[in-house]
């Protein structure tokens, strides 16, 4: 479906583009024209476009620099003081298409970061007194910048005992409770301080590794994104690169061979493979194996030494039908090539599944279903699409003459817009789903225009406060047309913007020689409910509230810089007689007790307040007795909680539906992920007062009248 205000903003945009233009600033480069296309673009598509003034230069002056240090650990005063002179003029600079600011950058980072390698190559290596009286500050935004070299040192040192010591203190409680074991080998404390220091030395020594190859356009990204950040924090510049692993995400499936990378030293080694994918069918590759050389069929193999796994990446990646010969170091030491034919790979973790539940002797027969997000490859056909799939869970289930679905969607950051609006529809007749508004457009509704009902029973939608975008919109449509309980946090994530990307490519004409040049993904409209509030910033507030480990911590789009304020609109005429929930306050009501009565809910909220008061300590000790003290005190204050979430629901059944069983059962792989599914689902407290609010709306029949019985089989 093309929407009416996605054609409006192409065609302002297009009409920017390629009219003739006034007087433009002139590039001559790659980077000034990505710039310009940048800073155009969100002028002419953004909701709320700022001024470019000495407020935005302020802004994007402390953004770029927290970016690239924001521990503290490169630059010192002297280094900042250099830039300061910068802070008001990033907005001459970002309009006129230059980059004095950026540049000046450069260099010092690059000093600060050999200078503080040099300090921890030799810290490291130095004796270390675990004995200072003065406690160490965690938190980058209530340190200062180090007055010079010698105190940014001594911050080193600080900061490098600090993570031996939490490394150190935290082996020697585990071996203490090793050795209870008698068979576990007791190692001094002098050994597992070695340990730790050979572990922090290890990190460390990666890390910069990954830093010495970062190149100018690693930092030039960091720099165009804190300047599209300014306008919310959702608008962004994406490189050719960045934009397709989004595409791969969003569509939940890549042509490739079907196996994660990840580095080790000066090679890249397979973490682990995709199943079903071409690489898992070969039965050669294995997790572990270490490749040396990539080769695409009839040309010479790459010696990837050294390089970046993303670049690596690129080369293993291709079109379906091509063939890449890796060669690996296996396990063994043995070298050997492995030829495999690229093909399209489904990312199946993200996919939606479905399960029964019951809890024998209370309700029976329900149906859960699982979506970790929003997913859509946006195909014409042959794409991936979570609406389609969901679509066919509810159907199994409903074959299955369920007696109530539970749709998941904690932790559902969002996604295609589209397949929120088909996937609405699926428990409504028709009407409008979600209002979007462009900055000066009158407000455009997305409509389920399918008058048909796949599912007229009873439905809890779960949420939770990482329920972002898509994941609101159902839940706070649902809530609106009163056709569904909303169960959750306090409140959902709050993301309520819309994003759409143009491709500079595409939108500038002429300099080839530039290109690809890469993408800007903006904000151009805001998502409003049909009552006509926004889910921006106060997200979706559940019917029924149950408390979590964030109960008393401020989470989501609000603690982002530069969020897009709260407003609303006039709302819209909506209904649905499908089904009537009378009595909320009830179900409210009942639930209350319940958690309250719930040895588990109150350990949480207590859990919650001690994870609060942890997260707010940010100083800590750096005496080696003092630090170890601190830690067995947290330790004993936590075994506590230790057992929360991990005993299984008491009569909890789960049972697979017998048409997915064949997939399940095709490999050991799949079963062995089923299998943990199913382990957590059984440990969820939450899930088990989402069935208990379930056997209250089928049991209160005056609260949940069917008016609309007769269903369709498709959507």
């Amino acid at each position: 479906m093309v929407l009416r205000s996605s054609v409006v903003i192409a065609a302002i945009l297009g009409f920017y583009f390629f009219k003739p233009a006034p007087a433009q600033v002139p590039v001559n480069d790659k980077e000034a024209l990505i710039l310009q296309g940048l800073m155009q673009t969100i002028e002419y598509v953004h909701f709320g476009p700022q001024k470019t003034d000495d407020s935005f230069s302020k802004t994007v002056y402390k953004t770029y620099l927290e970016r690239i240090d924001n521990q503290k650990r490169f630059l010192t005063k002297a280094d900042v003081d250099k830039l300061k002179k910068y802070e008001l003029l990033v907005d001459d600079q970002v309009n006129a298409r230059s980059f004095e600011f950026f540049n000046t950058s450069l260099p010092l980072l690059d000093s600060g970061i050999k200078k503080a390698e040099g300090y921890f190559r030799e810290i490291i290596d130095s004796p270390m007194k675990f004995d200072k009286s003065s406690p160490i500050e965690t938190d980058e935004e209530k340190r200062e910048y180090a007055a010079d070299d010698k105190q940014l040192k001594e911050q080193w040192r600080d900061m490098l005992q600090f993570e031996i010591m939490n490394k150190w203190v935290q082996s020697m409680e585990d071996q203490k409770e090793k050795a209870k074991d008698s068979k576990e080998t007791v190692k001094t404390d002098e050994e597992l301080k070695a340990e730790a220091i050979k572990d922090v030395k290890k990190r460390f020594s990666d890390w910069f590794d990954r830093l010495a190859k970062l190149r100018r356009s690693d930092r030039m990204e960091v720099y165009l994104g804190s300047i599209a950040n300014y306008f919310d924090p959702h608008t962004d510049y994406f490189s050719p690169k960045e934009k397709e692993d989004f595409d791969i995400n969003m569509g939940n499936k890549l042509e490739g061979i079907g196996a994660r990378l990840q580095t080790e030293g000066d090679y890249t080694k397979i973490y682990s493979i995709v199943v079903g994918g071409p690489a898992w069918k070969t039965k050669k590759l294995e997790e572990n194996d270490v490749i040396l050389k990539v080769a695409q069929e009839g040309k010479e193999p790459v010696d990837i030494a050294g390089m970046r796994v993303d670049d690596v990446v690129q080369l293993v990646r291709g079109k379906k039908g091509t063939v890449v010969i890796l060669t690996v170091r296996k396990k063994d030491n043995s070298v050997t090539e492995i030829s495999i034919e690229r093909d399209e790979v489904q990312l199946e973790d993200s996919k939606a599944k479905s399960v029964i539940l019951s809890l024998p002797g209370k309700i029976q027969n329900i149906g859960y279903i699982n979506l970790p997000k929003f997913y859509s490859s946006f195909e014409s056909d042959g794409g991936n699409s979570c609406a389609v799939d969901v679509a066919e869970e509810v159907k199994k289930l409903r074959e299955q003459n369920v007696n109530g679905i539970i749709l998941d969607l904690r932790n559902n950051s969002g996604g295609s817009l589209n397949d929120v609006v088909d996937m609405s529809g699926l428990f409504i007749e028709e009407g409008p789903i979600v209002q979007v508004k462009g900055r000066e457009e009158r407000p455009y509704l997305h409509m389920d225009k399918d008058k048909n009902v796949m599912y007229n029973g009873p439905l809890i939608i779960m949420v939770n406060q990482f329920s972002a975008s898509a994941s609101e919109i159902i839940a706070a449509a649902m809530q609106d047309y009163n056709r569904a309980i909303i169960v959750g946090s306090k409140s959902t994530f709050g993301k309520g913007t819309v994003q759409r990307f143009y491709d500079l490519d595409r939108g500038i004409r002429g300099y080839d020689e530039f290109k690809p040049l890469g993408n800007v993904k903006v904000t151009v409209q805001k998502f409003y409910r049909v009552n006509g509030g926004s889910t921006q910033l106060k997200g979706v507030e559940p019917d029924i509230v149950l408390p979590d480990t964030y109960y008393y911590i401020k989470t989501g789009e609000s603690e982002y810089d530069n969020p897009l304020a709260w407003t609303e609109i006039a709302p819209v005429k909506y209904h649905q007689n499908v089904v009537r929930l009378d009595h909320k306050s009830k179900l409210i009501e009942n639930s209350k007790k319940r958690v309250e009565a719930s040895k588990d809910f109150q350990l949480v909220l207590e859990s919650a307040a001690k994870i609060k008061e942890n997260r707010d300590q940010t100083k800590f000790p750096l005496k080696l007795n003092d630090y170890r003290a601190m830690i067995n005190k947290k330790d004993e204050e936590s075994k506590k909680y230790e057992k929360l979430f991990k005993n299984e629901i008491s009569g909890l059944e789960i049972t697979n539906l017998g048409v997915d069983l064949k997939k399940i059962n095709m490999d050991e792989a799949n079963q062995t992920k089923n299998n943990e599914f199913i382990k957590e689902l059984k440990k969820d407290i939450y899930l088990e007062e989402t069935l208990n609010i379930m056997k209250d709306m089928i049991n209160l029949e005056e609260s949940f009248v069917y008016l609309q019985p007769k269903i369709s089989g498709q959507k």
